[in-house]
C-alpha cells in the first residue's frame, strides 16, 4: 500500500496539471481571439477625428508624467 504522502503528492501534481492545462488552453484560446480581432480590423489606420485628439490627449499626459518624473529624478520640488 502506497504512503499517505506519497497519495497526496501525486493527487497535488495531478491537480497541478489539469490547472495549467486549463490555463494554456484558455491563453491560447485568448491569443486566437485578439488574432482575430486584429485580422477583421485589418490594416486601417485610426482616421477617426474623436480618436485622434484621445490619442493626443494620451500623449500629452504621457509627456507632463515623464517631464514630472524627470523634475523628481534631478531633486526640483512641483
Amino acid at each position: 500500500m502506497a504512503e499517505p504522502t506519497i497519495v497526496i503528492a501525486a493527487a497535488a501534481l495531478i491537480g497541478l496539471i489539469t490547472v495549467v492545462a486549463a490555463l494554456l488552453k484558455g491563453w491560447q484560446d485568448w491569443l486566437a481571439l485578439k488574432s482575430r480581432e486584429l485580422e477583421a480590423r485589418g490594416s486601417r489606420p485610426a482616421t477617426d477625428s474623436s480618436q485622434l485628439g484621445a490619442a493626443r490627449i494620451e500623449l500629452s499626459d504621457l509627456k507632463e508624467r515623464i517631464r514630472k518624473l524627470e523634475a523628481i529624478a534631478s531633486g526640483v520640488d512641483l
